[in-house]
C-alpha cells in the first residue's frame, strides 16, 4: 500500500478510548471475545471469515489484526488469499445482483 499511511494503534489508544467511554469498551471487548471463542466454527474458520469481511470493508487495521489472527490460529497463505478472493466475488457479485435496479430504470430498452 502507497502513498496513504495509516496510524499504528497503541496501548496509549487503547487506554483513551476506555478512559471516555469504559462500558461500551469493556462490552465491545467482551462481545469480541465471546464472537472469536471457538464455538460451531473453530478460531481458525472465524479469522479466515474476519479476513474476507475485513477486505469487503476496506479495513486496513482490520486486515493486518485478523491476518495475524488467522496465522496464529493455523491458516496457511493459500487458505487467507482463498478467503480474500471469496470475499472479492461477494463484493463484485453483490455490484452485479444491484443492477436489477438499474435494468428496471432503464425499462425495456433493448438497444445500447
Amino acid at each position: 500500500m502507497t502513498g496513504i499511511s495509516m496510524p499504528k494503534t497503541t496501548r496509549a489508544h487503547a487506554e483513551r478510548r476506555h478512559a471516555l467511554a469504559p462500558g461500551p469498551d469493556d462490552a465491545f471487548l467482551a462481545f469480541s471475545k465471546a464472537v472469536f471463542a471457538p464455538g460451531a466454527l473453530d478460531a481458525r474458520t472465524k479469522q479466515l471469515i474476519a479476513v474476507a469481511v475485513a477486505h469487503v470493508t476496506q479495513c486496513p487495521w482490520c486486515i493486518e489484526g485478523h491476518v495475524k489472527a488467522a496465522r496464529r490460529e493455523g491458516a496457511t497463505g493459500s487458505q487467507i488469499m482463498e478467503a480474500i478472493w471469496v470475499a472479492a466475488e461477494m463484493r463484485a457479485g453483490a455490484a452485479f445482483a444491484h443492477s436489477v435496479k438499474a435494468l428496471d430504470l432503464i425499462g425495456d430498452e433493448t438497444t445500447p
